[in-house]
């Protein structure tokens, strides 16, 4: 289970476009707690410990407690807003969840082991497929992330969601196939090589085929000259 997030809250008593953009000014983001059929609740968040939490790439696969006066809420982030422009955040959604309750997100894939990967040492590249995966998940036993081992991978060899444990209860959204999570590549600087002798190649050709063009011209060119000292004989 992921440990939880604290994070600390104000409730706002206005909503509406002009009162979350006043909050925005003064380095308060707007956002909403929602769920567990209970009516929804307007919050504000520091902008500078939000972003920093929203930098963690686990982030929102992550169960949080948002602590708003003597209230405490278990909450998981559901939704961000951004400024298309300046990535700036404009909004963030927490769903409320209880115990018992299963969400369905994505969590994060991570790769372990790349010392240990024949395929890499060798000069192949990690081709990742899936960064991460979509689950359904009771909230207590959410993953903070899927562990892909890259141990005694040879190029060519792929990485499938069955190898990944995960626990009983916690299943992939896509059932009906072992599908691709990352493969070992072949490395790419062998085809920089082979692109860059094709084009030899091709040039070499061109070249023979213009010196072959200039000699057949040189042919043509001395043939009237010939006629010409011909002429002068018979003459």
């Amino acid at each position: 289970m992921n440990e939880i997030v604290k994070i600390n809250a104000d409730k706002r008593t206005k909503t509406g476009t002009g009162t979350s953009r006043e909050s925005r000014a003064n380095s308060k983001i707007p956002g909403i707690i929602y769920g567990d059929k209970k009516d929804p609740i307007p919050i504000s968040l520091d902008e500078k410990s939000l972003k920093a939490q929203v930098s963690d790439s686990g982030f929102f696969s992550k169960q949080c407690e948002i602590q708003l006066a003597n209230e405490s809420f278990k909450v998981l982030p559901k939704d961000i807003q951004l400024h298309p422009v300046k990535e700036n955040i404009l909004h963030i959604d927490f769903l409320r969840v209880g115990e018992n309750t299963t969400v369905t997100l994505f969590v994060p894939v991570k790769f372990i082991n790349e010392n240990e990967c024949e395929g890499l040492k060798q000069g192949g590249v990690l081709n990742i497929v899936r960064h991460e995966v979509e689950l359904k998940s009771p909230v207590s036993k959410i993953p903070e992330f899927l562990e892909a081992n890259l141990s005694g991978l040879e190029i060519g060899d792929s990485i499938h969601i069955s190898s990944i444990k995960l626990e009983d209860d916690v299943k992939t959204i896509i059932q009906d196939r072992d599908f691709t999570i990352a493969t070992v590549a072949p490395p790419t600087v062998m085809k920089i090589e082979e692109t860059t002798q094709e084009v030899e190649s091709e040039e070499d050709s061109e070249k023979k085929d213009a010196d072959g063009k200039e000699d057949q011209q040189e042919k043509v060119e001395e043939k009237p000259q010939s006629t010409s000292e011909t002429d002068e004989k018979s003459s």
